[in-house]
């Protein structure tokens, strides 16, 4: 089913996609599909006929069935679910939740996502812990040597460790379930990085066991900007600390972490239009699409030795992120070239220990995009980079 385009035609004509330019950029943000667009605008409309009735009153309860479905999907319970506005703000709730002393170390990898590393740089300077970072090998293929190198860098001053589902810069599948267990022998919880993985690839939460997991739904989901989701165990809830305020009979109510003000309610409830999207296409049926993408533009490349992947083909450590390079060429300029030239929107990553071509396609993505991609690659690789973007 992954390579029958008739199928994926019918996907494809779902999305209102610009197709006069190449988006291999879901992975910031995905576009939602028109009747999920549809579904958010009527709800947008009822709510302006009289938002303290009809906003508040009528469509805000409907949050509810959204919550149960989310879980369902999930695999949870619908009382440990949060909905929130992002990855990000599902994943500071968690990061400034916790109680920390002064020297109180926290434990992540250098590859985890800036805003996070922002958050915990941000509580060393006001309240004196600790941030440690480790390197992790690029790509990692050996879930025994990621729980050996988290576990190595624990110490007594050890409180919490921050890790990715998926990372984003690379596409690169982390064993969660692993990395969880190892640490809760050691008493220190573990706050999982989902931004990237929900409705991307195929896993439920007893696949992880964690007790904090935080994703966007705007992207691989595909549901209205500015929605994400929370995960916090039951038991975990009451000793978090929401990141606005909550009064004390909600100390252990997944709500808590929804106190965030007025809000609109439209992109929440057209929540459940994505998810009935992505269900009719079926999750295991969609991991197998979006990985062939990748290998489809990413195994054209690598025929020629002047491209290198930074992820890993094996289908237990990536998915449809994949990272590439055109070796003795900036990636920037790269980014720039295929932008200025043929319309093509990718994410040039300049880190630390790699640099590489974020490559994100999507379910509306067409096999004629992807040759376009291929096509404006191989020419920088063959005849180098233009002046103008050097």
């Amino acid at each position: 089913m992954a390579r029958n385009e008739e199928f994926w035609r019918e996907v494809q004509q779902a999305y209102t996609v610009d197709r006069s330019l190449v988006n291999l950029n879901n992975g910031g943000v995905s576009p939602a599909p028109a009747d999920v667009q549809e579904a958010m605008k009527r709800h947008l409309d009822y709510s302006n006929e009289a938002p303290v009735y009809t906003m508040w009153q009528i469509l805000e309860p409907q949050r509810e069935g959204v919550r149960q479905r989310i879980a369902r999907d999930f695999g949870c319970d619908a009382e440990e679910i949060a909905l929130t506005r992002n990855a990000s703000e599902g994943l500071q709730i968690c990061q400034l939740g916790f109680d920390l002393e002064p020297g109180d170390e926290v434990l992540t990898t250098t590859q985890d996502y800036g805003r996070m590393i922002t958050t915990f740089k941000q509580r060393e300077r006001r309240d004196g812990i600790v941030l440690k970072q480790f390197q992790i090998p690029i790509p990692a293929e050996d879930d025994d040597e990621i729980v050996r190198l988290f576990e190595q860098n624990i110490t007594p001053r050890t409180k919490v460790i921050l890790m990715c589902h998926i990372i984003n810069i690379t596409g690169q599948i982390l064993p969660v379930k692993k990395v969880v267990q190892m640490a809760r022998g050691h008493g220190i919880p573990v706050i999982v990085d989902g931004a990237h993985a929900y409705a991307h690839f195929d896993f439920k939460h007893e696949d992880l066991d964690c007790d904090y997991y935080a994703t966007s739904l705007h992207k691989w989901l595909c549901a209205p900007h500015g929605t994400g989701m929370l995960y916090v165990r039951k038991n975990k809830i009451a000793d978090l600390w929401p990141m606005m305020a909550a009064p004390e009979k909600m100390d252990d109510d997944i709500r808590k972490f929804e106190e965030i003000g007025t809000h609109p309610a439209a992109n929440y409830i057209a929540i459940s239009d994505a998810l009935t999207f992505h269900q009719g296409i079926g999750a295991k049926r969609k991991e197998e699409r979006l990985r062939y993408l990748r290998d489809y533009w990413a195994k054209a490349l690598l025929e020629n030795d002047r491209f290198r992947l930074h992820t890993s083909f094996m289908p237990e450590y990536s998915c449809c992120i994949g990272t590439v390079q055109i070796k003795g060429i900036d990636t920037s300029a790269v980014g720039r070239y295929l932008w200025g030239v043929h319309r093509i929107i990718a994410t040039p990553i300049k880190h630390a220990e790699f640099e590489g071509l974020r490559v994100t396609a999507h379910v509306y993505t067409t096999i004629e995009e992807l040759d376009r991609f291929i096509d404006a690659m191989r020419w920088v690789a063959d005849n180098g980079m233009p002046s103008q973007y050097a």
